[in-house]
């Protein structure tokens, strides 16, 4: 690029960068609202949402960074036109490709980040989002443990607990099994979870114990220390099971008969196959767009707010289209390639509109030509 153009490509691209950082901490935000369940209700540490909330981010940025294309293309460009800045690089003798290029390059930048995060980043992030809510899900402090509530568990295990503090300490816990007609009560002022030899345990004291056998005889027990095992209470038939979402290319194109079974039909795999690679491309089309609002039309100086609301109203009915071809793909693996032919051809459409304009010297030199020319005064006689 020579100067000019690296002077566009910066004045394109600040925009484009703000305004997708802008819309990935609005989609931060709102992932870290969804998850406070966590810390509510799980009762897990905030670095635990804060790491859900991360993983989440890459899914996202497939629907944000065409968005903040759009937006920051169509401010950089209408800036730069308003401001005369187009016209003087169209007066220098630029051409209209060489005043496009810097912007189409920056799409096409966008264009492949976007596609490496769907191809690697999301499928992995994804993955290990599902495996540390899963965790969260099985895991037995939040099963057994929930402030001031009595949590009922297997094996006739009833759980009580008057407060948790931030560390993990449990402050009056009272525990409950009934096995038959056999009772047993665990009352402790303090207790914490915790692993003996690999086994989960809960470590209680000072407290008492009192068990109530079959046969009527009260046993009573006082303790400063006890370690309650917790191996008997543990068992979970729920089992990991990964979705579209988080399983790699390689698996969604070529799925295995288990893969089948647990996640879906192989047209559901094959169109979100299809979806990875096609999402990125509305970059290009929302590039185009913000082109076609600014420069496919005449020079107006009260500004563009038609041709802008336009492109935004083309750009939203185009990407509602094409989730409506993966919904679709998912019964007929034969519109597999409208998932690219709508935003390509959109991207086309709006670049013919972008190039059908002459450019400012052009239309210039067109008029010039077409006044009358002066009359050369004959020789005196």
């Amino acid at each position: 690029m020579n100067l000019i153009s690296r002077y566009l490509f910066r004045q394109i691209a600040l925009p484009v960068a703000a305004a997708c950082g802008a819309l990935c901490g609005i989609g931060v935000l709102s992932q870290s609202l969804n998850q406070l369940e966590v810390i509510v209700e799980r009762g897990q540490s905030a670095w635990i949402m804060l790491k859900l909330t991360a993983l989440a981010t890459p899914q996202l940025l497939a629907v944000i960074l065409p968005i903040g294309v759009l937006v920051g293309g169509l401010m950089a460009l209408t800036r730069l036109q308003r401001e005369q800045e187009l016209t003087a690089c169209f007066a220098g003798g630029m051409t209209r490709w060489k005043v496009v290029a810097p912007a189409m390059r920056l799409a096409v930048i966008v264009t492949l980040l976007s596609l490496f995060v769907t191809l690697y980043v999301q499928p992995a992030a994804q993955r290990e989002a599902r495996e540390t809510a899963f965790a969260i899900r099985t895991d037995l402090a939040s099963l057994l443990v929930q402030e001031g509530q009595f949590v009922q568990a297997g094996g006739g295990l009833t759980v009580y607990v008057q407060q948790i503090e931030q560390s993990g300490l449990i402050r009056n816990l009272f525990v409950h099994i009934q096995d038959g007609d056999e009772v047993t009560t665990w009352d402790a002022t303090t207790a914490r979870f915790t692993r003996l030899d690999g086994a989960p345990a809960l470590l209680m004291g000072p407290g008492s114990m009192q068990q109530f056998s079959d046969r009527g005889v009260l046993n009573f027990l006082s303790f400063d220390e006890y370690a309650f095992d917790l191996t008997p209470f543990t068992g979970t038939e729920e089992v990991l099971a990964f979705r579209d979402s988080d399983l790699w290319l390689a698996e969604l194109v070529r799925p295995s008969a288990d893969m089948l079974e647990r996640t879906g039909s192989r047209e559901e795999l094959l169109a979100e196959a299809h979806a990875r690679i096609a999402s990125p491309l509305y970059a290009l089309t929302a590039m185009a767009l913000a082109l076609s609002a600014v420069l496919g039309g005449q020079f107006r100086r009260t500004g563009y707010g038609g041709r802008v609301a336009a492109a935004a109203a083309a750009f939203l009915i185009v990407r509602v289209a094409g989730y409506g071809v993966v919904g679709a793909g998912a019964w007929n693996i034969w519109l597999a390639p409208l998932q690219y032919l709508i935003p390509l051809g959109a991207a086309a459409i709006a670049l013919r509109l972008v190039f059908r304009q002459s450019s400012p010297i052009t239309r210039v030199k067109k008029a010039m030509s077409a006044l009358p020319r002066p009359r050369r005064l004959g020789a005196a006689s």
